[in-house]
């Protein structure tokens, strides 16, 4: 599976069914070259128009399932929203 196949899919919180986004980043270890987390927009700031200064940063043992269109993970959401290091 490549990049541009995940960022093609839906990351969906199987705690609550609450649709965290779609991928939009990888992160992985430079040694192994294994995938360690993926990164996901996190919500807008004010009604949905003003941009996004969080992501979620989710790691590759919380996903649960790859389906076909989606990405099931189990997390507390609250717990992977970080500050984006890039704003």
């Amino acid at each position: 599976m490549r990049l541009c196949d995940l960022k093609q899919k839906e990351v969906i919180n199987c705690r609550d069914g609450e649709r965290l986004g779609y991928v939009c980043d990888l992160d992985f270890d430079v040694n192994t070259g294994i995938i360690t987390h993926i990164i996901v927009p996190g919500p807008c700031k004010i009604w949905g128009i003003i941009g996004r200064d969080q992501e979620y940063i989710i790691s590759y043992n919380c996903i649960k399932q790859i389906g076909t269109d989606v990405i099931l993970v189990d997390i507390e959401a609250e717990k992977f929203l970080v500050r984006s290091p890039y704003i």
